[in-house]
């Protein structure tokens, strides 16, 4: 049996942010989501770098016997490279000093499946009808829940819940989570920029998930319910179902800021 995955992806601007930051990427063995850092200098050009690059990995990929490729060290090493061509941007232009961005991407190798992150968006399996957060967010916030000093439900509304500890930032070094996992068969992922999650409960997106087939239908339906609850920050998603098929030729595509600029970096 053959195992590759049917992928959808999209971002929109939402409805209170003048600049879309977020950039995304998807392809038959690379799934990523990027959010350029609201507030800071051209969070669009971090985040564009970031998917970039990750395309530039999927690329050379392409060429490569995939059952060989060390998964968690290819996007660790990829994360790296996003950071340097991040710090020396920033020593050539003084605008770009303090970009960054968060950086989730899963590498695919039929049930194999690598997953590397940093910030804040997050990845997801439904599997089994149950929905897994796989990753676990880099904010003070959530370090103040694993301590025991806040509730779940507190952090929901805690005024801080977006300050990141941990980010693919210029000058700073990179800490990102590396872990596998064992896909099956029906396994649908989703990976969101914040701008889902601040938005969506658990409970909503596993009914999206659920309710919806295609996942072209489901990142559609992802953005609309966003923008319905305020859509406060932008909304970045890709939904892929891991099924028994062949793997489609070409390669893949970039969304959001990565599609709509050239970074020139």
């Amino acid at each position: 049996m053959t195992v590759t995955v049917r992928s959808a992806a999209g971002s929109d601007i939402g409805r209170r942010r003048a600049v879309n930051q977020d950039s995304a990427y998807t392809s038959s063995r690379l799934l990523a989501v990027a959010d350029g850092m609201g507030g800071h200098a051209h969070g669009e050009v971090a985040s564009a770098v970031a998917i970039s690059t990750i395309q530039a990995v999927d690329a050379d990929l392409e060429r490569a016997d995939l059952h060989a490729v060390d998964l968690l060290a290819t996007l660790g090493d990829a994360m790296s490279v996003a950071a340097q061509r991040l710090t020396e941007a920033a020593y050539s232009d003084p605008e770009l000093r303090g970009t960054g961005t968060t950086l989730v991407a899963l590498l695919l190798d039929g049930t194999r499946v690598g997953v590397g992150h940093i910030g804040d968006s997050r990845a997801y399996v439904l599997r089994d009808d149950e929905l897994h957060q796989l990753t676990h967010d880099h904010t003070l916030v959530q370090s103040l829940v694993d301590e025991g000093k806040l509730t779940p439900d507190e952090a929901i509304t805690h005024p801080r819940r977006s300050v990141l500890v941990r980010t693919l930032q210029e000058g700073s070094p990179v800490e990102p989570d590396l872990f596998p996992i064992e896909g099956q068969v029906g396994d649908r992922f989703l990976v969101c920029s914040d701008g889902v999650t601040a938005v969506l409960s658990h409970q909503q997106i596993y009914e999206i998930l659920t309710e919806v087939a295609e996942p072209a239908d489901v990142v559609d339906r992802i953005i609309e319910a966003a923008n319905e609850g305020g859509g406060p920050d932008n909304i970045t998603c890709v939904v892929a179902d891991l099924v028994d098929g062949t793997p489609a030729d070409g390669g893949g595509f970039l969304f959001g800021a990565a599609a709509e600029q050239t970074t020139g970096l």
